[in-house]
């Protein structure tokens, strides 16, 4: 869990996209949103989770400072958003 954390908390992003996904966060519902965003049929645990965002976050990222096209911050702030609900709940199980 420390590690993730600390994954998490090493990734800078721009201030506005922050602060976008923080206000995201309150709607986020795990049960709803976490299959649609990591196109999946399964819910994985929490752990998981915040892997499988982490990665589609970096490649949102990537998009997002290489200009690429079809790259959306709808959709990049949806994922943070996601990735900070889970990690509130992994933080919640874990007592950190």
């Amino acid at each position: 869990m420390n590690d993730l954390m600390t994954q998490l908390r090493a990734r800078h992003r721009p201030a506005l996209l922050i602060r976008a996904a923080r206000i995201g966060q309150a709607d986020y519902v795990r049960r709803r949103d976490l299959a649609r965003i990591l196109r999946t049929s399964s819910l994985p645990s929490t752990g998981a989770a915040i892997v499988a965002l982490m990665e589609r976050e970096a490649e949102l990222d990537e998009r997002r400072t290489s200009g690429a096209s079809g790259y959306t911050s709808c959709a990049h702030i949806e994922v943070l958003a996601a990735l900070m609900g889970e990690a509130r709940a992994l933080q919640v199980r874990t007592g950190g």
